[in-house]
């Protein structure tokens, strides 16, 4: 006996080709956070002390995209908040030893506690054109390692730090008109002729 399947019945395979989209949608955020540690992987462009993280995360937290566009500029808010207080803190400070040419001891003993909320004008201020990475200088590196309950931070790395930003100060070999493979420190290291 034949079977008969009905005229309206579709395959197994055709219905899952039907189900899949061919298009990409991003509707979810998921960040790990990390505990800072000092680094060893990255070369700072002055001290040591640089800037790591921890090799496995200690949490994890999902957003929607509109939760992450918030969550991002709360944080963005916070960090402008911080800088355009430094720069009141030093335009104090700068005021009080007409531009470091006088010594204060006011000047000395201000803080960034002494920069009053009221001071500041972050509200005016557009976060997407001000928020920018900046360097930070190694007193900074150094308090945020500690804050982060790095007790004991490695002084050797400011030694290799320093030696990695010598070694990149030259770069090439010493031919001159034509290149001896054989004295060439390109060609020795594998790379084209510098």
């Amino acid at each position: 006996p034949s079977l008969a399947y009905p005229a309206a019945a579709t395959s197994i395979l055709k219905r899952q080709k039907q189900l899949r989209r061919k298009n990409v949608r991003f509707d979810q955020v998921t960040v790990y956070y990390f505990a800072r540690r000092q680094g060893f992987t990255s070369v700072p462009s002055q001290g040591g002390s640089s800037l790591g993280m921890a090799q496995r995360h200690n949490s994890v937290r999902r957003y929607t995209l509109c939760e992450f566009a918030q969550e991002q500029e709360v944080n963005h808010r916070e960090i402008l908040r911080e800088h355009l207080k430094e720069e009141k803190l030093h335009a104090k400070k700068m005021k009080l030893t007409k531009n470091g040419t006088v010594e204060s001891e006011e000047a000395d003993g201000l803080t960034l506690e002494d920069v009053s909320d009221d001071d500041i004008d972050v509200e005016n201020v557009e976060v997407d054109d001000y928020f920018f990475l900046q360097p930070l200088p190694t007193k900074r590196r150094r308090a945020l390692l500690r804050a982060s309950g790095v007790h004991r931070i490695d002084a050797e790395e400011k030694q290799e730090l320093r030696a990695i930003r010598l070694s990149r100060e030259e770069c090439g070999c010493d031919c001159r008109l034509y290149c001896d493979p054989e004295a060439c420190a390109c060609s020795q290291a594998g790379i084209k002729c510098q």
